[in-house]
């Protein structure tokens, strides 16, 4: 759609006539003249390069001075203590427990939806968030009022991962070049993710059927639709979550690091 346009807006000139400074003009047009979002232009200008690169097998060279769409500052949507117990009081089981996490943990949904059994310790009420924001560990607080409810969950997961070792699957996507170095681990219970799909997949990276993690629309879905019920008149998403535990948890954090 984005080469179209660029062709368009060249009045149908091949791209193969063309180069760095019509580029250079058709993005500039989009954040001047058409007043796009600045993702809206670096999607048109990942799109327009990829075709170049992949299909013209042309590099585009510099661009030179790219007038670029301003992306303007955003406050976070920050719910209330009303307002969150409303919410979550109309989103129950599976999906009920995960944004419970996100409220008590301040995990980002990614992180959580990546959560493996290994990452959970009962014993001190800790999490461990694996290659986060920047590519960095740390640990947050599990919420003792959780620790029950999601070890109830862990027992019905673990049975779900027996019942695929039973057929033959159980296998699980190891991060970086963990699975040459243990061929099995990824069959065992500790590397399962803590919130499994309902359905088994092929892996496209070894071809593989096995059960990934669930996914984050799941969750954005549940959450969209206990915002209506409730009645809040805000844009919440689950990050919305996160944006309130921050606040609560920060505190916390300052005393234990005193």
């Amino acid at each position: 759609d984005w080469v179209r346009r660029f062709i368009l807006f060249h009045n149908k000139r091949h791209p193969n006539e063309m180069g760095a400074d019509e580029i250079n003009r058709f993005l500039s047009h989009l954040a001047s003249d058409r007043n796009v979002a600045a993702s809206t232009q670096n999607q048109a200008l990942c799109a327009i390069v990829f075709f170049y690169k992949n299909v013209l097998k042309k590099e585009v060279g510099d661009l030179g001075e790219l007038v670029r769409a301003k992306r303007l500052p955003k406050l976070p949507v920050v719910l209330t203590v009303e307002e969150t117990e409303k919410i979550l009081a109309r989103i129950t089981g599976t999906r009920g427990l995960m944004c419970r996490l996100l409220y008590g943990t301040g995990m980002r949904i990614i992180e959580l939806v990546r959560l493996r059994v290994k990452d959970l310790d009962f014993a001190t009420n800790t999490i461990i968030i694996r290659d986060g924001k920047g590519a960095k560990d740390r640990v947050t607080v599990l919420p003792p009022s959780l620790s029950a409810p999601l070890r109830e969950h862990l027992e019905r997961a673990l049975a779900l991962h027996k019942k695929d070792l039973a057929a033959g699957y159980g296998f699980e996507h190891m991060p970086h070049a963990l699975e040459r170095k243990y061929p099995n681990a990824a069959k065992e219970w500790c590397w399962q993710y803590v919130f499994p799909s309902g359905k088994l997949s092929i892996d496209p990276r070894s071809g593989r059927k096995q059960r990934h993690h669930v996914f984050e629309s799941v969750l954005q879905k549940a959450l969209k639709q206990a915002t209506a019920e409730a009645g809040v008149n805000k844009p919440v998403h689950a990050h919305s979550l996160r944006h309130y535990a921050e606040y609560r948890i920060m505190p916390s954090r300052l005393r234990m690091a005193a």
